[in-house]
């Protein structure tokens, strides 16, 4: 009888929750569904919406625009998370070190990922900006660069300098997770294992990798998930140019449904992306379930 009646009280508490959620995203997600089988076009005082089935979907699979901003997606995607990975692990092994000045490096570090998305963004345009830009500067003064480059115009260049950009701002998260894992390796490890004649190299991958790579894992299904979908600062720095270079598809999602009008196929290729999303989500709980059975 105790147990029901906590029970209860906790569904209580999370009734005005539940509600709240049904509404802000039940609703729009309902609604999407629906558009998603008609030719709704946001055009004109009445809007007409004529039933189509699956034709909408059966375009998505077939529009080649569509398919090269996926893999133009995956392309930021890997290279972004990729390095972020990398040096995040990099960055919590040196972090996890003693030497003066540990504390207020490890406060710098969080500055990049505190920053909003569209602050950076900002700051990164004006860092590539042709004229007056300061990446060009540098360039320039150490003689790497005979002249101004533009940095983001210019195919085959641009989506590289955004993803450095989202490079810069998200590592820290993935060195701020390592490092914590990091410090709940007991000591007794390393010592036992240098009493053994082990190497830094083989003390990485025997002690310091396995006992990291939860975590790590936990970190890397995070940015996919996140890199997957980026909008905001492929829309400040580049609006998706040059010639479509860095149109992903979310800023595909954006264009059909706000700047063609078309709400029916936008919905459709909105749900392709929320699935996509979706079967990552489902691999990160899968994940976390995993690491607590084990833990």
């Amino acid at each position: 009888m105790e147990w029901a009646g906590q029970k209860r009280t906790a569904w209580g508490l999370l009734l005005p929750l539940l509600l709240v959620i049904a509404v802000v995203t039940g609703y729009p997600l309902v609604n999407t569904v629906r558009l998603s089988f008609t030719d709704t076009a946001l055009t004109g005082q009445n809007v007409q919406a004529n039933w189509v089935g699956l034709d909408n979907f059966a375009y998505v699979f077939t529009d080649p625009d569509f398919g090269d901003a996926f893999w133009r997606t995956l392309y930021f995607t890997g290279v972004s998370v990729g390095a972020e990975i990398l040096l995040g692990v990099l960055v919590a092994l040196l972090l996890n070190r003693d030497f003066i000045g540990r504390s207020l490096v490890r406060a710098v570090l969080v500055l990049p990922w505190a920053l909003p998305t569209i602050v950076n963004a900002m700051m990164w345009r004006l860092i590539y900006n042709p004229d007056y830009g300061a990446l060009n500067a540098l360039l320039s003064q150490l003689g790497l660069i005979d002249s101004y480059r533009s940095w983001l115009g210019e195919p085959g260049t641009t989506m590289n300098m955004v993803i450095l950009a989202d490079v810069w701002k998200n590592y820290p998260l993935v060195a701020l997770i390592v490092l914590a894992a990091l410090q709940n390796i007991p000591a007794e490890l390393y010592q036992a294992a240098a009493i053994d004649g082990a190497g830094p190299w083989t003390k990485f991958w025997k002690i310091t990798f396995p006992e990291i790579f939860g975590p790590l894992t936990v970190a890397l299904i995070l940015r996919l998930i996140e890199a997957f979908k980026v909008f905001d600062i492929i829309y400040v720095m580049t609006r998706g140019g040059p010639a479509d270079e860095t149109k992903t598809v979310s800023f595909f999602v954006y264009e059909e449904s706000f700047a063609y009008l078309r709400a029916g196929s936008g919905a459709a290729y909105a749900l392709t992306v929320a699935a996509t999303s979706g079967v990552m989500i489902a691999m990160y709980i899968f994940l976390l379930r995993r690491q607590e059975a084990q833990a």
